[in-house]
């Protein structure tokens, strides 16, 4: 389970603890698949690089908070094991929040939704934006605009964020803005490109149910937890297909009503060539025309 090679070459000193000693202060929920392949990797060639923790103050024997390697506690715990080799080093509690933050903003993949709920973590614990800003890199401002996000409650803004439908700024966007705003932000990142297809069907049906019941994610009223069916890729590729069904079909529609009412426009236009016709007209009181007929036949068209 424990590979020797990485103890040769680890920069600090390793010492194998108990698991049950080991608190994690800020857990994140995990990739099923990812942590999968992970217990695999471990239960074949082992632990290739140790966690890091640090010893709470005041435990005997000594207790510890986990600064990063959550991923690989668990899958220790998933392996039955009862230790696991850690770097241990000294830190206090707000210190190892701040470590497991910028070590989790440094892996190459991570999901937005867990930075927006460690800024929010931090934000709780007394940090200013421009003191988190500084510990993982980025503008005072745009850790303002995720912690706004938190706080005004978007949940389905959240959930869109977490399932990879809408990227983080245009979530930031749309949460500042009213209905025609989100409307607008929306019709931007399509004219860019960002944003179409089925990806686009489904943020628009984002919108409408944010518009109708708000950025919270609530029960039912009977009781019951509203358990929704999944997103799948088919049900997306149905309704934009669906979608592009009726476009068509309104495209159609007007084409036929286009016809008929250059049919009209030219049958009026012969008639009025014929001068019994409008005898006739005028002894029934209907010297006029609609407007809009009147236009058409003096352009020569349908305008």
């Amino acid at each position: 389970m424990i590979d020797d090679e990485y103890i040769e070459s680890a920069p600090n000193q390793v010492t194998v603890i108990p698991i049950d000693r080991i608190r994690i202060l800020n857990p994140r929920v995990r990739n099923r698949r990812n942590f999968a392949e992970m217990v695999e990797s471990i239960a074949k060639v082992g632990l290739k690089r140790p966690i890091t923790v640090a010893v709470r103050k005041n435990t005997d024997p000594a207790e510890y908070d986990l600064v990063c390697g959550q991923g690989r506690l668990e899958a220790f715990v998933e392996l039955g094991q009862s230790e696991i080799p850690a770097v241990i080093i000294e830190a206090d509690e707000s210190d190892c929040l701040v470590m497991s933050l910028v070590e989790n903003c440094a892996r190459r993949q991570h999901r937005a939704i867990d930075l927006m709920q460690e800024i929010g973590s931090l934000r709780n614990r007394g940090y200013t934006d421009r003191q988190i800003a500084g510990k993982i890199g980025v503008t005072a401002e745009y850790v303002s605009m995720i912690a706004g996000l938190l706080e005004r409650g978007e949940e389905r803004l959240v959930a869109a964020v977490e399932t990879g439908l809408i990227p983080l700024n245009l979530a930031i966007d749309i949460s500042k803005t009213d209905d025609e705003g989100a409307q607008r932000a929306l019709t931007e990142v399509y004219m860019e490109k960002k944003l179409r297809g089925k990806k686009l069907s489904a943020v628009l049906k984002l919108l409408q149910q944010r518009q109708r019941r708000g950025p919270h994610i609530r029960s039912s009223p009977a009781g019951r937890t509203g358990a929704k069916r999944p997103l799948t890729s088919d049900a997306l590729v149905r309704a934009y297909r669906q979608e592009a069904d009726r476009q068509k079909l309104i495209i159609k529609k007007a084409e036929v009503t286009q016809g008929k009412l250059l049919f009209v426009i030219e049958a009026f236009r012969s008639l009025k060539r014929d001068e019994a016709f409008l005898n006739l007209l005028r002894a029934e009181g209907l010297g006029s025309l609609p407007q809009y007929l009147e236009d058409s036949l003096t352009a020569g068209g349908t305008s």
